[in-house]
């Protein structure tokens, strides 16, 4: 089972620190299970962390973070080389892909070292949701700012493209991205952004954003569009998931 139309889920949001495991997948996560379409059996996860460096310590929590809701995980680590055989079939053979943030600009070089990139758009064309945090969420669109390069926030102007739009990431909780957003949007730098606070997701099917959801309530998201020389900014207010406590 995949989603009926190639749909992408882009967030600032997805884990939380669980009772009894150090991370646990919260509302974010499972929308993008429940959008892959996936019934009557565990939904397969593939868990990427090129943009952690495929840290061995993530893996686990995430795997253990799978486990709590019966979920059958996958992780596709590409250090020190791939650990599948088939990079191409094994993501093809999962419900969704969940890409973890870190840096965005090492995560495009990897990825397009190993032809990851072709791979994750023949799978979003084929209906595998995908999806993911911070880096694992700006990577879709046409760029965005980062803090890839160091502590001073940078644009990236370079990434997959699957999304006609610039992404703004952790909105609320990073002070400069909001006005670097807004400069490299008035400017032309980046097009069209579409941002989230923590703990919000945007939806599209498609290239189209259909929605944006919350799993911490208050939060929001927010399109910032050139007029002349300037950004403009409209909040878009976000449907709260249902929680998932664990």
């Amino acid at each position: 089972m995949t989603a009926a139309e190639p749909t992408i889920v882009a967030t600032s949001g997805g884990h939380r620190i669980g009772d009894r495991t150090r991370v646990v997948f919260d509302a974010l996560v499972h929308h993008a299970i429940d959008l892959s379409g996936v019934h009557g059996r565990r939904p397969r996860i593939l868990y990427v962390g090129t943009a952690i460096g495929d840290a061995e310590h993530f893996t686990a929590r995430m795997t253990e973070a799978a486990r709590v809701p019966g979920f059958d995980l996958t992780p596709l680590h590409l250090f020190p080389m791939p650990n599948v055989e088939d990079v191409e079939g094994t993501v093809l053979d999962h419900d969704v892909v969940w890409v973890m943030g870190g840096s965005v600009v090492n995560l495009l070089a990897v990825w397009r070292a190993h032809g990851l990139d072709h791979i994750m758009h023949k799978a979003w064309q084929a209906g595998v949701v995908l999806s993911g945090v911070s880096a694992g969420s700006l990577c879709w669109f046409q760029g965005g700012a980062t803090d890839s390069f160091g502590p001073e926030l940078r644009p990236v102007t370079n990434a997959l493209g699957f999304l006609p739009y610039s992404n703004g990431v952790h909105y609320d909780s990073d002070e400069g991205r909001r006005p670097l957003t807004h400069r490299l949007v008035a400017e032309g730098t980046l097009p069209t952004a579409h941002c989230t606070d923590d703990g919000v997701g945007l939806v599209y099917c498609g290239t189209e954003l259909v929605e944006a959801v919350t799993e911490i309530p208050g939060r929001g998201a927010y399109q910032v569009t050139r007029d002349g020389n300037r950004a403009v900014e409209e909040r878009i207010e976000p449907r709260r998931l249902p929680a998932h406590r664990v």
